[in-house]
């Protein structure tokens, strides 16, 4: 029997000044192009953002102080003041308006992506999410001003949260329901195989997984909330006083306390940019950069959360 000879592999020789004259097709010039274009864009979209923050940070940083943090808003032709009361009435009514959507919408996504994903009324559900997202806000307020300030009589924190709650609803839905879906289907199966029910499935696998993409809606839902005015205007509407009207008492006694006109940043803003004197211009302009901050601050522990819960 004849050996068998080992060939080695030879090696095809690249023809280098072929390969460098490759470099000036049109299709690697278009693609040189296209990187070009979008790095632009990718500038030009930036752009709008860095000029809002260094306006906000010249003329709003100018006059933030202890002051403006901690006291009320000036009356007209007076002079020092804050907007203490507007922190910390956003602060309740957002809060409350995440009570309000969270759970809700959280306890929607699970059963539209667990227990009925097929069904005709998950369908619906997801339509009129999907419709809610592109709601016009002041029709938010509308809604919280028929069913909750006309039926208690007056202007009031649960009012707005309720507005609030209502823009989002939403986003908490879809996004929360997009998390539970990326579960990988082995870790269900595999705590099905264990004699796992479909609720401790559910409460035990598929939540504590899906829970950074959770959050990160939850996150999203809330910055959105925070800036919003329109509602507002509607539904808590503003007050130059404590939530609690007894002045040095900061937070609510109680449930009245709260069923009353509450002021927050949104529409402080929207007052003071339109008045003719120039302290209250000032106010406004911190206030935008405090509104701004908060939502980063917000935006900053969920992700930090969500990777914390990743790992």
């Amino acid at each position: 029997m004849a050996a068998t000879v080992n060939k080695t592999p030879v090696e095809p020789e690249v023809d280098l000044p072929q390969l460098q004259r490759s470099l000036r097709q049109p299709r690697l010039l278009f693609s040189y192009f296209m990187s070009l274009m979008t790095g632009t864009a990718t500038v030009v979209a930036m752009f709008p953002l860095f000029s809002v923050l260094y306006l906000l940070i010249k003329r709003g940083g100018a006059s933030l102080s202890a002051a403006a943090l901690t006291e009320l808003p000036p009356a007209a032709m007076m002079t020092g003041g804050g907007f203490g009361n507007a922190i910390v009435g956003t602060i309740i009514i957002v809060l409350l308006a995440t009570l309000i959507a969270v759970p809700i919408g959280i306890l929607a996504a699970i059963y539209t992506a667990e227990f009925g994903p097929e069904t005709e009324f998950t369908r619906w559900v997801q339509f009129s999410a999907k419709i809610l997202t592109g709601l016009p806000s002041i029709l938010a307020g509308v809604f919280a001003f028929a069913t909750v300030v006309l039926v208690t009589g007056g202007f009031s924190a649960p009012a707005g949260a309720v507005a609030l709650a209502l823009l989002m609803l939403p986003t908490v839905l879809l996004t929360a329901e997009d998390a539970i879906k990326r579960v990988p289907t082995r870790m269900r199966e595999a705590a099905i195989g264990m004699g796992a029910t479909p609720t401790q499935v559910v409460t035990k696998v598929v939540l504590p997984t899906a829970v950074p993409g959770i959050l990160t809606g939850v996150m999203l839902a809330i910055a959105r909330a925070a800036g919003e005015t329109a509602p507002l205007l509607f539904t808590s509407l503003f007050s130059d006083f404590w939530i609690s009207r007894t002045n040095p008492v900061v937070l609510p006694k109680g449930v009245g306390d709260l069923m009353k006109p509450t002021a927050s940043l949104a529409v402080l803003i929207y007052n003071f940019s339109s008045s003719p004197f120039d302290n209250q211009i000032a106010l406004a302009w911190s206030a935008a950069l405090v509104l701004v901050l908060m939502v980063l601050l917000v935006n900053l522990a969920g992700q930090r959360l969500a990777k914390r819960y990743s790992r």
